[in-house]
């Protein structure tokens, strides 16, 4: 999970992202979530810049296709991609088989994405950890849908 979701201060901005739920209060009771900030693990600082992905998607950064990058210009690609990494390594080593990341951020962003020209237009896409979690079977949902990530847990708990 995303470590700004559970009221960490991590976010480029230095502040969290917590949703008003009781829903992920409940899952940490329950020992079910291992959290992580992708763009902290991958060596950026709190606060930072903030960053979007140019020239495609997360998967597209995942290729080597697109960038991520910082308003200035100055390429943040290298420490999205090793955080990125760094959260599927913590996510396999801990058995995890759905994740809950912070919607339309370059890193965690899922299904919608910012364009690249920080002008607060959104485009289809996800952020880089989504992506490389999606490609490993990781089933991926943002904050914005926690209602559907409750029901697929409850699948995955029949299998």
């Amino acid at each position: 999970m995303s470590a700004c979701l559970l009221g960490e201060r991590v976010r480029y901005d230095g502040r969290d992202a917590a949703p008003a739920t009781d829903v992920l209060a409940r899952w940490v009771r329950e020992g079910r979530v291992v959290s992580i900030c992708p763009e902290v693990a991958g060596g950026l600082p709190v606060p930072r810049p903030a960053a979007e992905i140019q020239g495609g998607s997360g998967v597209d950064v995942l290729a080597g296709k697109a960038t991520v990058a910082r308003k200035d210009g100055s390429d943040v690609s290298a420490q999205f991609l090793s955080g990125a990494q760094a959260a599927l390594d913590v996510a396999q080593a801990n058995g995890v088989r759905m994740a809950i990341l912070k919607a339309r951020s370059p890193s965690c962003g899922k299904g919608e994405i910012h364009d690249g020209t920080f002008s607060k237009v959104r485009k289809p896409g996800d952020g880089v950890t989504a992506a490389l979690l999606a490609q490993h079977g990781i089933a991926v949902f943002t904050d914005e849908e926690l209602e559907r990530a409750a029901e697929h847990l409850a699948t995955l708990e029949t299998i």
